[in-house]
């Protein structure tokens, strides 16, 4: 398994100045597979420094429709106009139209809508366009290791299908991964979003269940009663894990779950050695005050 040390070098980008009306916020019912492309071609817009109007003449669309498209307003939009706003605002398009059309699915479009949408607009060229180079190296590093901590979550296909979706959104917000303070922390920020997102929760609370089936301890375990009884133990430290903050949350799952080292869930999370050290002891203490017996003792750790 492994991690980069170093994140990739951000590149210089004054801030964009832009006249007019501020673009409102994306709806709140707006589905998570909608907001995974949604935000990201926010994002380049707000960076484009161009305005509604002046693309609204570029693409002889109206303003107003533009801006419900980047809200997430109204019916779930045609690919031919997504597909028009990328170009003009140099997105690539084989990301955007694999989410567009995830989303598009979520949006109870059917096939044949969806297809309509592609077979009419000269949209994507016949070789793939590739990644930037540094972002398939980031890939490489950290896309195993992405894929373990989704396990914990989410079954197979979703873990295989979170882990795209995140390095999609990547490509299509690389440079705003780039300019942020550390890429590791932005990489992660979005992985963690899609995985809870695509996550059962119970009382708010994503639930750990699958992981309880996956654990060493319980592979080792042939005799059905002692494996029950970890299944037990293993389900009530789950449950008191989902109620974890955050931060902690992610490095219990990273060092108990996955076996990571502190340095390499480190590496992972994008924050230091020590606030690793620090989120696995409070969390640590607070796993022992709700647990009787403690479960977490190096012996019971899953």
């Amino acid at each position: 398994m492994t991690t980069p040390i170093e994140p990739p070098v951000p590149p210089d980008r004054p801030p964009a100045a832009r006249p007019g009306r501020k673009l409102g916020p994306v709806l709140d019912n707006v589905g998570s597979a909608h907001r995974a492309w949604l935000e990201p071609m926010r994002g380049s817009y707000l960076a484009s420094g161009l305005t509604l109007s002046e693309l609204s003449i570029r693409l002889k669309f109206a303003k107003s429709k533009l801006s419900e498209l980047l809200r997430g307003v109204g019916l779930y939009p045609r690919w031919e106009i997504v597909y028009m706003l990328s170009t003009e605002l140099d997105m690539p398009s084989w990301p955007l139209h694999r989410l567009w059309r995830q989303a598009a699915f979520e949006a109870h479009k059917s096939g044949e809508w969806i297809e309509n949408c592609t077979d009419h607009t000269p949209i994507l060229t016949t070789v793939p366009i590739t990644p930037p180079l540094d972002h398939r190296a980031f890939r490489e590093l950290v896309e195993d290791d992405y894929g373990l901590f989704a396990r914990v979550f989410l079954n197979d296909d979703q873990r295989d299908l979170a882990v795209s979706d995140t390095f999609d959104i990547l490509w299509l917000s690389w440079n705003d991964a780039l300019a942020s303070h550390d890429t590791r922390r932005f990489s992660w920020n979005v992985l963690r979003a899609i995985v809870m997102s695509r996550t059962p929760h119970r009382d708010g609370r994503p639930e750990l269940g699958t992981a309880a089936f996956d654990t060493v301890a319980l592979q080792s375990l042939t005799d059905p009663a002692p494996r029950m009884d970890q299944v037990t133990e293993s389900m009530e430290l789950f449950t008191a894990m989902s109620r974890l903050p955050p931060n902690q949350l992610d490095v219990m799952v990273l060092r108990r779950l996955c076996g990571f080292r502190p340095e390499t869930a480190s590496a992972l999370l994008g924050t230091s050695l020590a606030t690793v050290r620090s989120d696995e002891r409070h969390a640590i203490r607070f796993l022992e005050s709700v647990l009787c017996p403690p479960l977490l003792t190096e012996g019971n750790t899953p």
